[in-house]
Protein backbone atom coordinates (compact mmCIF):
# COMPACT_ATOMS: atom_id res chain seq x y z
CA UNK A 1 0.00 0.00 0.00
CA UNK A 2 1.64 3.42 -0.94
CA UNK A 3 1.82 6.18 1.63
CA UNK A 4 -1.27 8.59 -0.61
CA UNK A 5 -3.53 5.16 -0.10
CA UNK A 6 -2.65 5.08 3.67
CA UNK A 7 -3.13 8.94 4.17
CA UNK A 8 -6.30 8.75 2.30
CA UNK A 9 -7.30 5.60 4.63
CA UNK A 10 -6.48 7.63 7.85
CA UNK A 11 -8.07 10.63 6.45
CA UNK A 12 -11.14 9.14 6.03
CA UNK A 13 -10.99 7.48 9.38
CA UNK A 14 -10.06 10.16 11.32
CA UNK A 15 -13.55 11.94 9.73
CA UNK A 16 -15.62 8.94 10.09
CA UNK A 17 -14.52 9.31 14.02
CA UNK A 18 -15.68 12.85 13.73
CA UNK A 19 -18.49 12.33 12.61
CA UNK A 20 -19.21 9.90 15.43
CA UNK A 21 -18.23 12.23 17.52
CA UNK A 22 -20.86 14.94 16.69
CA UNK A 23 -23.58 11.84 16.58
CA UNK A 24 -22.97 11.40 19.77
CA UNK A 25 -23.62 14.61 20.58
CA UNK A 26 -26.34 14.68 18.59
CA UNK A 27 -28.37 12.02 20.05
CA UNK A 28 -27.55 13.76 23.77
CA UNK A 29 -29.37 16.46 22.20
CA UNK A 30 -32.02 14.20 20.50
CA UNK A 31 -32.66 11.97 24.00
CA UNK A 32 -33.27 15.49 25.71
CA UNK A 33 -36.20 16.13 23.15
CA UNK A 34 -37.54 12.85 22.16
CA UNK A 35 -41.15 11.71 23.32
CA UNK A 36 -40.89 8.66 25.86
CA UNK A 37 -42.30 6.37 22.61
CA UNK A 38 -39.05 6.77 20.72
CA UNK A 39 -36.63 7.16 23.72
CA UNK A 40 -35.31 3.52 23.77
CA UNK A 41 -34.69 3.85 19.71
CA UNK A 42 -32.85 7.28 20.23
CA UNK A 43 -31.07 5.27 23.04
CA UNK A 44 -30.12 1.93 21.09
CA UNK A 45 -28.68 4.60 18.17
CA UNK A 46 -26.54 6.29 20.68
CA UNK A 47 -25.14 3.47 21.99
CA UNK A 48 -24.28 2.17 18.71
CA UNK A 49 -22.57 5.55 17.94
CA UNK A 50 -20.68 5.62 21.30
CA UNK A 51 -19.07 2.06 20.25
CA UNK A 52 -18.46 2.93 16.56
CA UNK A 53 -16.43 6.11 18.08
CA UNK A 54 -14.68 3.90 20.67
CA UNK A 55 -13.42 1.60 17.68
CA UNK A 56 -12.14 4.00 15.25
CA UNK A 57 -10.04 5.50 18.20
CA UNK A 58 -8.55 2.45 18.51
CA UNK A 59 -7.99 1.49 15.24
CA UNK A 60 -6.72 4.96 14.19
CA UNK A 61 -4.23 4.45 17.75
CA UNK A 62 -3.40 0.86 15.96
CA UNK A 63 -2.34 2.80 12.92
CA UNK A 64 0.55 4.62 15.04
CA UNK A 65 -1.62 8.30 14.97
CA UNK A 66 -3.64 10.35 17.18
CA UNK A 67 -7.39 10.41 16.97
CA UNK A 68 -8.81 13.33 16.55
CA UNK A 69 -10.74 14.77 19.58
CA UNK A 70 -14.67 15.70 20.16
CA UNK A 71 -15.47 19.02 20.36
CA UNK A 72 -16.99 20.58 23.56
CA UNK A 73 -20.09 21.20 21.35
CA UNK A 74 -21.14 21.23 18.14
CA UNK A 75 -23.88 23.27 16.21
CA UNK A 76 -26.75 22.00 15.20
CA UNK A 77 -28.29 22.29 11.95
CA UNK A 78 -31.74 23.78 13.23
CA UNK A 79 -33.38 24.20 16.81
CA UNK A 80 -34.11 21.34 18.58
CA UNK A 81 -37.34 22.36 20.82
CA UNK A 82 -39.68 19.70 20.99
CA UNK A 83 -39.99 15.58 19.40
CA UNK A 84 -40.69 16.22 15.82
CA UNK A 85 -37.50 18.09 15.71
CA UNK A 86 -35.76 15.56 17.64
CA UNK A 87 -36.24 13.02 15.42
CA UNK A 88 -35.59 15.20 12.07
CA UNK A 89 -32.10 15.68 13.63
CA UNK A 90 -31.67 12.10 14.31
CA UNK A 91 -32.55 11.44 10.79
CA UNK A 92 -29.83 13.87 9.52
CA UNK A 93 -27.12 12.91 11.98
CA UNK A 94 -27.93 9.29 10.38
CA UNK A 95 -27.86 11.11 6.89
CA UNK A 96 -24.69 12.89 7.42
CA UNK A 97 -22.93 9.50 9.12
CA UNK A 98 -23.56 7.81 6.21
CA UNK A 99 -21.87 9.69 3.91
CA UNK A 100 -18.74 9.78 5.88
CA UNK A 101 -19.28 6.07 5.61
CA UNK A 102 -19.34 6.08 2.60
CA UNK A 103 -16.10 7.68 1.98
CA UNK A 104 -14.04 5.16 4.18
CA UNK A 105 -16.16 2.06 2.14
CA UNK A 106 -14.36 3.78 -1.21
CA UNK A 107 -11.07 5.02 0.36
CA UNK A 108 -10.50 1.04 2.82
CA UNK A 109 -10.16 -2.75 1.64
CA UNK A 110 -10.52 -5.93 3.75
CA UNK A 111 -11.72 -6.09 6.92
CA UNK A 112 -11.82 -2.05 7.38
CA UNK A 113 -14.04 -1.82 3.98
CA UNK A 114 -16.44 -4.32 5.36
CA UNK A 115 -16.80 -2.76 8.74
CA UNK A 116 -17.08 0.19 6.89
CA UNK A 117 -20.14 -0.74 4.55
CA UNK A 118 -21.69 -2.35 8.04
CA UNK A 119 -21.54 1.05 9.69
CA UNK A 120 -23.04 2.24 6.32
CA UNK A 121 -25.85 0.20 5.98
CA UNK A 122 -26.83 0.52 9.91
CA UNK A 123 -26.86 4.77 9.25
CA UNK A 124 -28.59 3.97 6.56
CA UNK A 125 -31.66 1.84 8.41
CA UNK A 126 -31.54 4.42 11.34
CA UNK A 127 -32.21 7.04 9.36
CA UNK A 128 -35.05 5.58 6.88
CA UNK A 129 -36.36 3.89 11.07
CA UNK A 130 -36.16 8.02 11.68
CA UNK A 131 -38.03 9.42 8.77
CA UNK A 132 -39.20 6.82 7.10
CA UNK A 133 -37.65 7.66 3.74
CA UNK A 134 -34.85 6.32 2.14
CA UNK A 135 -32.61 6.29 -0.63
CA UNK A 136 -31.28 4.30 -3.84
CA UNK A 137 -27.79 4.51 -2.67
CA UNK A 138 -27.30 5.57 1.20
CA UNK A 139 -24.63 7.89 1.81
CA UNK A 140 -24.03 8.71 -1.79
CA UNK A 141 -26.96 10.77 -2.81
CA UNK A 142 -26.70 13.18 0.42
CA UNK A 143 -23.01 13.73 -0.72
CA UNK A 144 -24.16 15.14 -4.24
CA UNK A 145 -26.64 17.63 -2.47
CA UNK A 146 -24.01 18.94 0.00
CA UNK A 147 -20.53 18.36 -1.32
CA UNK A 148 -18.47 20.65 0.32
CA UNK A 149 -20.56 19.63 3.82
CA UNK A 150 -19.20 19.35 7.08
CA UNK A 151 -19.26 15.55 8.68
CA UNK A 152 -20.93 17.44 11.78
CA UNK A 153 -23.58 19.28 12.55
CA UNK A 154 -23.15 22.90 11.84
CA UNK A 155 -25.24 26.18 12.02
Amino acid sequence: MSDKTDKQRLTALQAALAAEHAAVYGYGVVGGRISEGRRAQARAAYDAHRARRDALTREIRDLGAVPVAAAAGYALPFAVSDSDDAVRLAAELEDRVAGVYSDLVRATGGEQRRSAAEALREAAVRAVRWNGESVAFPGLAERAATASASPTPTA
